[in-house]
């Protein structure tokens, strides 16, 4: 359907994910704007501050409610709660569980798009 198609559990998580890194990259242009120059403006922090915090409070919620519904285990859950600390690591988490199988239809539209490939590649 589509990336903002949010009728699974799998697909907000997405949603959430890539979101939240996104907010993590204007939040660090913000805070070079406020540090590298001289005489830094603090407008960039002030905006991407507050939005940042939103969507990783959303993303830690939108984490746990995805672990709930799709049964993952601690390890799995306790991954994608870190990941929300370095900046764009949520995308990588996406990236890793869709291909090891946790993010349940996403992870098995890649199977069935990679199981297509592989027939033609040999």
């Amino acid at each position: 359907m589509g990336f903002f198609d949010l009728r699974s559990t799998a697909s907000r998580f997405r949603f959430f994910a890539v979101l939240e890194a996104l907010s993590w990259i204007g939040l660090l242009v913000g805070m070079a704007f406020k540090y590298i120059p001289a005489e830094g403006n603090e407008i960039g922090v002030k905006i991407f501050g507050p939005v940042h915090g939103a969507i990783f409070v959303l993303f830690l919620i939108t984490a746990l409610l995805t672990a709930r519904e799709l049964s993952w285990g601690w390890k799995t859950t306790v991954l994608a709660l870190l990941s929300s600390i370095p900046p764009l690591a949520t995308v990588v988490f996406e990236v890793w569980a869709v291909r090891t199988g946790q993010l349940g239809e996403l992870s098995a539209d890649a199977s069935k798009g990679s199981a297509a490939a592989t027939p033609a590649a040999s």
